[in-house]
């Protein structure tokens, strides 16, 4: 089994969210689950703990996700999904709550919230040598920065640990144009930008619109990744990166994961309609290798499978049963003719290598609710 480095997993809001105790087995939650109908995914769900241990992920990139856009309609009720939030005074308060949950899985044992280059060195050290009993390594992301109320809050939010974010979701937020919009990045996005530079925080390029996403890489001179992002050039639309922004990001040394949502695998797939049988984890690796070949080495390609970010079974790959399925991903890729060091690159060593760089070197002051 080859160890995996997951850029992309909504640990926290598919707990709270979907009200799923993550410390159980997949199986069980499902048991739970299987006479609920309040939500497509019931039933179906591929991510806990203990399925994290089996797939062999041994670090993440642990998301905090919570909305509060400008184009909110008092007339809506502010309820149009549970992301959504009157004010980003409340997505922070949700946020924070995620962020507890993260707190709590450190102290029982199950996590271990990692801050510096150091402490990924020593946890991957660690868990390559003791998987069954080293915690998972986590690297706290926000995917949109709508909880940020103010740019100078960041500092508090890096103060708790945060090191990884992205300026939008879907739509509007308060600093960028996200997925299905066409905006730029605002005032306050920009004066934001240059508070990430100043602490060292990693912009997460997932989800810019295409006019925000040139702005951000214009205005932003620090490390840039993808976490979770396929390629437009095999399936169309925007919320994939086209070959032109893969090379730009490429020449700004990020790493762009491939994600396991079926929607952006393959050409044409109709939430709630299509079948997950037209579609197997081969395609995945599609995508890895067309970055592979605008890259010219393997170097940019990894994984953020987004599993169980507001989806489950219904909308990944037929192959694919729970995420300790990403394994067969290495069977796929050797038979492409990647060979096995290939394959631990996207697996996991070029998420440690940009994580390497990309993270302060030595240990900060931890926040005041970070578990030692």
């Amino acid at each position: 089994m080859i160890s995996i480095f997951d850029a992309h997993l909504d640990l926290a809001w598919n707990a709270l969210s979907f009200n799923r105790d993550l410390t159980l087995p997949v199986e069980e939650t499902r048991r739970r689950e299987r006479l609920m109908s309040d939500h497509p995914s019931r039933g179906g769900c591929t991510t806990s703990i203990p399925e994290l241990r089996r797939a062999g992920v041994g670090a993440c990139v642990a998301t905090l996700l919570a909305r509060a856009g400008p184009e909110q309609d008092p007339r809506d009720g502010y309820s149009r999904t549970d992301l959504d939030h009157a004010a980003p005074a409340i997505a922070y308060a949700v946020a924070q709550g995620q962020l507890a949950y993260y707190r709590w899985l450190q102290e029982q044992g199950h996590l271990r919230i990692i801050r510096t280059a150091q402490e990924l060195e020593r946890h991957w050290s660690e868990w390559t040598l003791r998987r069954d009993s080293t915690p998972i390594g986590i690297i706290l992301g926000m995917e949109g920065t709508d909880p940020v109320v103010a740019p100078q809050q960041l500092e508090a939010w890096w103060r708790d640990g945060l090191r990884v974010a992205g300026l939008a979701h879907y739509g509007l937020s308060h600093h960028a144009g996200g997925t299905g919009t066409d905006g730029p990045i605002s005032r306050l996005g920009r004066e934001l930008l240059k508070q990430f530079e100043a602490l060292g925080m990693v912009l997460d390029a997932t989800h810019l619109c295409d006019r925000s996403l040139e702005q951000a890489l214009d205005v932003y001179g620090g490390p840039v990744m993808a976490s979770h992002h396929n390629c437009r050039a095999l399936v169309p639309g925007d919320r994939q990166l086209t070959d032109q922004q893969i090379r730009l990001l490429i020449q700004r040394g990020a790493v762009i994961g491939t994600a396991l949502d079926a929607w952006m695998l393959v050409p044409g797939w109709k939430r709630g309609a299509t079948s997950p049988e037209v579609v197997g984890i081969q395609a995945a690796a599609d995508h890895i290798d067309h970055v592979c070949q605008l890259a010219g080495d393997v170097r940019h390609a990894g994984i953020g499978s987004d599993l169980d970010g507001g989806f489950g079974r219904e909308q990944t790959p037929h192959d694919l049963d729970t995420i300790a399925d990403l394994q067969k991903l290495s069977a796929i890729l050797q038979k492409r003719g990647y060979s096995a060091r290939e394959v631990a690159a996207v697996f996991h060593d070029n998420w440690l290598r940009f994580f390497h760089d990309a993270l302060p070197a030595s240990s900060p002051t931890e926040g005041s609710g970070a578990v030692p």
